[in-house]
Formats: C-alpha cells, structure tokens, sequence
C-alpha cells in the first residue's frame, strides 16, 4: 500500500467530504493501486495555497474504461479528515 499526496480543489473536496463524489479521475503517472491511500489536500487556485485541510480515502477500485489515454478512474472511500493550520 502506497500513501499518494494530491491537490484538490474545494469544489470538489467539499464534494468528497459530503460523500457526493466517491470517486477521482486522475493521471495514473503515480502507479496507483487497489489499497493505496490518497491524501487528498485542498488547495486554492485562486489564493494559489493549500487552505490547511486534508482528507484520507482509501482506493477500492480502479479502472481505465472509455479514460483518455493514461487516465483512470479510481472508486474511494473517506477515511480521516484534519485541518493543519
């Protein structure tokens, strides 16, 4: 098991946080796995900073199915939120 650190933008962390989104659409350059961890760290495109929450979700499925080339689709689900300030 592998711990992969990830942007996410609040949009969409808060969409993760609700449990409305159970999923992330990524860039499969980190090798990802069923049973890796992603740290998904919330991150501000607008004040271009990390906003100091972070949310842990574990890796339950991954496919590449009607992706782009190299992307995947992986299903997730929360494991611990916290706020480093």
């Amino acid at each position: 098991m592998k711990t992969h650190e990830l942007k996410i933008e609040p949009p969409y962390f808060q969409a993760v946080l609700d449990g409305r989104k159970r999923f992330e659409i990524r860039k499969n350059d980190r090798d990802f796995e069923v049973g890796d961890m992603l740290l998904l760290k919330e991150y501000d495109p607008v004040k271009e900073k990390y906003t100091g929450w972070e949310l842990k979700v574990n890796v339950l499925y991954i496919t590449d199915y009607a992706q782009q080339p190299g992307y995947v689709v992986m299903s997730i689900v929360k494991r611990e939120l916290t706020a480093n300030d």
